[in-house]
C-alpha cells in the first residue's frame, strides 16, 4: 500500500470522480467532529447506472494508484446510495434524489468543506487531462 496523506487521497477521490462527470462534489474535513473517518467525499449523479459506474471506477483507481482496497463497502440494490470506506476517508456515491433527501452535508454543517480549487491543486498529478 502508498503511503498518501488523507487529505491527499480525498482530493484524488474527487478528481476521479470528477474526471467521470460526478456532479456537486464536495470533501468534508470530519477529523475533529467524528471518530468515524478523517473525510468524506460525497457525490451525485441522475442515474443509478452512473452512481454503480463512478463507484466502480473510483475502487478500480484507488487500487491501481495506491494499492488500496475497502475495507467496507455498501451498495444498495438499486445503487442509489454507494458507500466505500477506506478507514480515513469515507466515499458516498449517491443519486441525486437521495443526496437531496438525505442531506449529508446538513448533517455535518459542523465540519469543514474543503474548496474545489484546494482539492483540484492537491490533486493535479494524477489527472487524465493534463
Amino acid at each position: 500500500m502508498k503511503e498518501v496523506a488523507s487529505d491527499k487521497f480525498a482530493s484524488v477521490i474527487a478528481r476521479v470522480l470528477d474526471d467521470r462527470q460526478a456532479k456537486d462534489i464536495k470533501i468534508l474535513n470530519i477529523s475533529n467532529v467524528s471518530m468515524l473517518a478523517d473525510y468524506f467525499v460525497i457525490c451525485s449523479s441522475d442515474t443509478s447506472t452512473h452512481v454503480k459506474a463512478l463507484t466502480g471506477y473510483v475502487r478500480e483507481k484507488v487500487k491501481e494508484c495506491f494499492e488500496r482496497i475497502p475495507i467496507g463497502e455498501e451498495n444498495d440494490a438499486k445503487n442509489r446510495w454507494n458507500l466505500l470506506d477506506y478507514g480515513d476517508v469515507i466515499v458516498h456515491v449517491l443519486h441525486k434524489e437521495e443526496r437531496e433527501t438525505y442531506a449529508i452535508e446538513r448533517f455535518w454543517n459542523h465540519a469543514f468543506c474543503v474548496e474545489q480549487d484546494e482539492w483540484m491543486k492537491k490533486s493535479e498529478e494524477y489527472s487524465e487531462y493534463k
